[in-house]
């Protein structure tokens, strides 16, 4: 992995245009920026060396999949030295969509998605405040996600 590659105005715009649509043709990049398609080639092969391009994904919509509860689960742990077990059984939770080890006021913040308000509460009270080294936890409902973007390269 290269981690000193920087980035110019051509990867920039390349960039932006795989995040509106990872599936763009390599020769459709070249004729927007007036390249040929091996520039291209290789500056999206540098860029994933450097691990600035780290997938393609599809990103489906969890509504339309009938995943209609979004929330945030805050989790205190009992101790620091809990964290690696902990992640390991969040991870084997398929509603866990993401988790972050943060500073403040919780140990691990994670997203949840679930079908409906009963799955939610049976995911809570059977599966994640059952783990023995989670102290507490606390639930944020999401309402609606008015901004879902990538960041800008």
């Amino acid at each position: 992995m290269t981690e000193d590659y920087r980035i110019d105005n051509l990867d920039k715009t390349i960039l932006t245009a795989l995040q509106a649509d990872a599936r763009t043709p390599y020769a459709e990049l070249a004729k927007r920026n007036g390249v040929s398609p091996g520039t291209v080639h290789v500056r999206i092969e540098k860029m994933k060396q450097a691990g600035i391009i780290t997938s393609a994904q599809v990103m489906v919509d969890p509504k339309k999949l009938g995943y209609q509860v979004c929330c945030f689960i805050g989790i205190n742990l009992k101790t620091a030295g809990d964290y690696p077990d902990v992640l390991k059984q969040l991870q084997a939770l398929p509603e866990v969509v993401e988790a972050y080890y943060t500073t403040g006021h919780y140990s691990i913040f994670t997203k949840i998605l679930t079908r409906n308000i009963d799955a939610l509460h049976h995911l809570l009270v059977h599966q994640i405040q059952s783990i023995e080294q989670i102290q507490s936890t606390e639930t944020l409902l999401s309402l609606q996600q008015p901004i879902h973007r990538q960041i800008n390269p």
